[in-house]
């Protein structure tokens, strides 16, 4: 890593050594830079499904669930499929810091595009940051795994402090993005001073626009001093120039034909398609595993916890959509007979990973080599997950003869943050220390892909969401955490051989 000349970014340094006490000065910048991001990403997420279903006469959109449900699935699929490709050019072509810088910048664009109240822009928006997420994400995580040689033990425990970061913007993004969108007292304040308070939702898309530009000149004092995943330099050949463009083409065709899919699926008749989320990333596995390559035993290792991720994000990310509109329509919001936004729920979840990341990056540490396997690890998360799907079915329930307490979705959102804090950060770690050489951004990419599927699902499980038949929500509670339960037992079952695959990387 190249070091800094000046004397006064010494002492940047010694207080970064400070902050993050045993690691790198690298990681600091990057967890400030991820955290303005994931402010601007959170903090339009909370609103968004809620802006789709609300009544265009209220300043939303009008849309029924099941179409707020999907567009909502495919955006956030596709936030993350891009990093398939993002990920690709960063290797090949651009580097992982400027990729993260183009990408940063484009986000930024999105957000404000969102802030201008019409339908147009509102696409216009989710697509900017579609793409700009594409760079943006799997690289920035890149550039965290260049902080570490691949055995370090503190590997773990970085992910978890940068995941910290990550979850201190998505706190505090709901509590200023839902206060501007949906409170009252914001409302009359943009009434008394001549604005429109339907378009209370657009302030707060605007003030997710703000944390990205935040985070972005934050990446763009510090890039200069972080290292590159791995050597940037390339054969300049003809025969090199058309061996990029033959897997360039592969990689964006690709994922372009799985985006192509997901969206196909979506029509009556074909929802079949979405079994190949599943069916394919298990014929790989079974291909790669049956490779004498130690490389292509560890992609059989990633696909893997591939699948497993998938599923974990599946019921996860209905956060924004299930959760989200369980919480406005059918949960008391108020504390002390004060009422506050539905859209602080949000928040809760972040506050959970910044209390217990700690804890569990100093668990890592104190087992050290004694710590279980990622496919372990991964398996406790999915536990806890299904446990906390399980625990909404009385209180769906129960919502059927009125309102219930906001403690059942705080019960929720703890028992996901210690299932997240067991996968997420492991996930990202692990993707690092298996991807094969010159692969890194790729491999990431993939990794996010996980997200890309499981986001769908979500989408399409949230559209089925009916706050007028608590009944049939308390079934889809039971029956999903059942599911996500047999999922983990699976896991337990081949994390040995998953370990087998893994070689000496743990």
């Amino acid at each position: 890593m190249t070091q800094p000349p000046a004397t006064a970014h010494a002492t940047a340094q010694g207080r970064s050594r400070w902050l993050f006490a045993g690691h790198t000065p690298g990681l600091a910048p990057l967890f400030f830079t991820e955290m303005w991001e994931r402010f601007s990403y959170y903090g339009m997420r909370a609103l968004l499904t809620l802006f789709m279903v609300a009544p265009i006469a209220g300043g939303g959109l009008g849309f029924a669930v099941e179409d707020a449900g999907r567009i909502y699935g495919n955006y956030t699929m596709a936030v993350y499929m891009l990093a398939i490709p993002g990920g690709f050019i960063a290797d090949r072509i651009l580097g992982a810091r400027r990729a993260v810088l183009i990408g940063g910048w484009t986000i930024a664009l999105g957000h404000y595009a969102l802030a201008i109240p019409q339908l147009e822009t509102f696409y216009i928006g989710l697509a900017l940051i579609a793409l700009g997420t594409g760079l943006f994400k799997p690289n920035i995580s890149a550039l965290v795994g260049a902080l570490y040689q691949p055995n370090d033990t503190r590997r773990d425990a970085g992910f978890s402090i940068f995941y910290m970061g990550i979850n201190v913007g998505a706190f505090f993004a709901p509590l200023v993005t839902g206060f501007l969108a949906q409170s009252a007292w914001f409302k009359g304040w943009l009434e008394a001073y001549g604005f429109d308070p339907d378009n209370s939702w657009h302030w707060g898309f605007a003030a997710a626009g703000v944390g990205m530009t935040l985070a972005m000149l934050i990446f763009a004092r510090n890039a200069r001093h972080l290292a590159e995943p791995h050597d940037q330099s390339s054969d300049t050949t003809a025969a090199s120039r058309a061996h990029l463009l033959r897997h360039g083409a592969a990689v964006i065709g690709g994922t372009l034909a799985l985006l192509a899919l997901a969206l196909i699926s979506d029509q009556p008749g074909l929802t079949w398609l979405r079994w190949l989320f599943v069916l394919l990333p298990l014929a790989g596995i079974i291909y790669a595993a049956r490779q004498p390559s130690e490389d292509a035993q560890r992609l059989a290792a990633i696909g893997v916890l591939f699948i497993a991720a998938m599923i974990f994000w599946a019921i996860f990310e209905q956060a924004g959509t299930t959760v989200a509109l369980f919480a406005d329509q059918l949960t008391l919001n108020e504390i002390a007979s004060v009422p506050f936004p539905s859209a602080w729920y949000q928040s809760v979840n972040p506050i959970f990973v910044i209390l217990l990341a700690p804890v569990i990056a100093a668990l890592w540490i104190r087992m050290g080599v004694r710590q279980p396997s990622a496919a372990v690890k991964f398996a406790f998360g999915l536990l806890f997950l299904s446990a906390s799907f399980v625990l909404m079915v009385p209180a769906a329930t129960l919502a059927a003869t009125g309102k219930v307490s906001p403690l059942w979705l705080v019960g929720l959102f703890l028992l996901q943050t210690i299932g997240e804090l067991l996968l997420s950060p492991v996930g990202l770690s692990t993707m690092t220390k298996l991807a094969p050489a010159r692969m890194t951004g790729l491999v990431l990419g993939m990794w996010f892909l996980a997200a890309a599927f499981g986001n769908k699902l979500a989408g399409v499980l949230g559209g089925g969401f009916t706050g007028q038949d608590p009944a049939s929500l308390s079934t889809a509670f039971l029956t999903q955490g059942l599911l996500v339960a047999i999922a983990a037992g699976l896991l337990f079952a081949v994390a040995p051989w998953v370990k087998r695959l893994s070689g000496e990387i743990r």
